[in-house]
Formats: structure tokens, C-alpha cells, sequence
């Protein structure tokens, strides 16, 4: 895959439609647009994350769910709320759940699809999801030698149950009629980013280091800019998904980087090296969210403050 087999959008606006944190206070820009509406409505937050992507070529939208946040009550009501936001009313902005013709799952954490049978239940029936086969292993996390705690399972019946139109996918994969990309299996090129300490998964009747085959992101070339990179947990690593998408789309300019990166825990001590790397990059806007934790956020605003903005739930970058 190349460049030539993707099409620039002219537009792209990304919405964390769900995430750990809410700040009525953060100001707007020309890139983001926060989420504004009267009290006592209010978004809410929780420890998981959720995009609205909507993509714009000339007179052809494409609307994208990525991952539906640990419950369906945080999602559905933050997508509820989202069109009385100032910004949506006039006219700046023109993110809709109700215009969603594909959702994408970054992998199988309960903190990414816990809110995926309740938004199928409240949307067409068929509607395609995009996922790696990997999604579905059991998995658990190891507390200590002598105690394991098994994490909650995805299920394949519930989600057709709920409508869902399952895409088992590994490879690149083309959305949104060739404006969106699906990295497939990430490669693994860094001498870091070693995936999430303790998580195990169960792969052929074995229990094991949990590899993350499943861990995808999402990239849009946008016109004149570069990429636009997105991550769910990045548990194959940010700087891994950024090199992964830049090498199957022949793109090498990064616009913005987006997601959650997984930099919290076990995982601080690689903070240095991944900002380090993130400079060499040098998009022209950072993102963090979600897992990537305080200290890496606070570390990401300190070292790289023209590029870094703080995100908050509701807030919708335009790029």
C-alpha cells in the first residue's frame, strides 16, 4: 500500500467523544473546539476513550465511531449532548453520531469496547465493525505469581446479537471509500516499546506476554498537511504506529497525533525515549489522552509546549 492508493480529505475533525478527563475551562483555538453548553448539562468522564471522526473530501463526508469508551451510558450521553455545544450550533463543527457508517475497534480492552453493545442496540442494524481476530483471546493481568485477575472478554455472539456487521481484519485496511486507513497488524521496529507489563493473553491454550497482534490505529492524509495519526491504547507503541503508518502510506510529513500512549505504570520509564522520538517526528500537534498518564502528559506539555494541547472529553480537533 501507498500513498497513491489513499485519498487526501481536505478535512478532518476528530471528537473525544469519550475520555479520562472533563475541564469546562480550556480555551478554544483554531484547531479545537471544546465542548461548551449551559449548565447543569455536563459531559461525563470515565478511564476510556472514544472518537467521533468525521472526514471531508469536497461535498463527501464519511462519519467513523473509533472505540466506544467502558460504557454505553458515558458514550451515548456524551454524543447526545455534543450537538447543543456552542461550537456545533454555529456551524463550526459538524460532528453527529447519528451519521456513523462504520465503527473501529483498536483492540480488545473492556475500556475501549464496553460501550460497543449499547450504541449497536441504538443505531442501524449491520453496521460494519472493523477489528483484528485478536480482539477475542482471553486475557488477564498478572498481579503477582501467585494471583491473576482475568479481564472482561469481548464477545463475538453479543456483538451480532446487538447488529454489529463483523470485518475481521489483519492486514491495511481502506475506509470512509479510501480516506481513512486501518494499520492492520502494527510493526514492531522500536527497541522500547515492549507492549503493557503484566497483561497476558491466552493464544493457543497457552497463556503468554501479551503480544497485542490486535492493537490498531487510524491515519488521513490530509491535503497539503501529512498525517493525521490516531491510537486507541497504543499498545504496539505510539512511535511504532506513527513509523508503521508512514511506511504503508509513502506519507512521511505527520500533521498531528492523536490517542492514548500507554506511558502510565511499568511504562514511565520509556516516556524519555518516546518523547524523544516524537520530536524527531515533529507533528505539528500532540495529543495525549487516556493511558498515557500524568506525568508523560505533563512531561509532553513541558518539552514540547508548541505542539501540545490538553484534551478533555468533548473536545473536537480540526484539522
Amino acid at each position: 500500500m501507498n500513498e497513491s492508493s489513499m485519498r487526501e480529505a481536505s478535512k478532518v475533525e476528530v471528537c473525544a467523544l469519550v475520555d479520562n478527563y472533563s475541564d469546562f475551562f480550556l480555551a478554544d483555538s483554531d484547531v479545537v473546539k471544546r465542548l461548551r453548553i449551559l449548565p447543569p448539562n455536563a459531559p461525563l468522564a470515565e478511564p476510556g476513550l472514544s472518537y467521533l471522526i468525521k472526514v471531508n473530501l469536497d461535498s463527501e463526508d464519511h462519519t467513523v465511531l473509533f472505540d466506544a469508551g467502558i460504557s454505553a451510558a458515558c458514550l451515548l450521553h456524551n454524543a447526545q449532548t455534543l450537538p447543543f455545544s456552542k461550537a456545533v450550533m454555529m456551524g463550526e463543527i459538524g460532528v453527529n453520531i447519528k451519521s456513523v457508517e462504520a465503527v473501529v475497534l483498536s483492540h480488545g480492552h473492556f475500556d475501549h469496547f464496553g460501550g460497543l453493545s449499547g450504541f449497536l442496540k441504538e443505531t442501524k442494524k449491520g453496521m460494519p465493525l472493523f477489528l483484528h481476530p485478536g480482539a477475542f483471546v482471553p486475557r488477564r493481568f498478572q498481579m503477582s505469581p501467585e494471583m491473576q485477575i482475568d479481564m472482561p472478554r469481548l464477545s463475538e455472539t453479543d456483538l451480532m446479537e446487538a447488529g454489529a456487521k463483523l470485518e475481521k481484519v489483519q492486514k491495511a485496511s481502506k475506509l470512509a471509500l479510501d480516506l481513512i486507513l486501518l494499520s492492520g497488524e502494527v510493526e514492531r521496529v522500536t527497541e522500547f516499546e515492549k507492549g503493557m507489563p503484566g497483561m497476558e493473553a491466552k493464544i493457543n491454550d497457552e497463556w503468554i506476554p501479551d503480544p497485542f497482534y490486535d492493537d490498531q490505529g487510524l491515519a488521513i492524509n490530509v491535503k497539503n498537511k501529512g498525517l493525521v495519526v490516531i491510537g486507541g491504547c497504543s499498545h504496539a507503541g505510539i512511535i511504532n504506529t506513527i513509523k508503521h503508518m508512514k511506511k504503508i502510506t509513502g506519507v512521511n510529513k505527520v500533521h498531528a497525533v492523536l490517542g492514548g500512549f500507554h506511558l502510565s505504570g511499568e511504562n514511565e520509564k520509556i516516556i524519555g525515549p518516546t518523547i524523544e522520538e516524537m520530536k524527531v517526528m515533529n507533528p505539528d500537534y500532540v495529543v495525549p489522552m487516556h493511558c498515557t498518564g500524568w506525568k508523560a502528559i505533563n512531561q509532553f506539555a513541558t518539552e514540547m509546549p508548541e505542539q501540545f494541547i490538553l484534551n478533555s472529553v468533548g473536545s473536537t480537533y480540526i484539522f
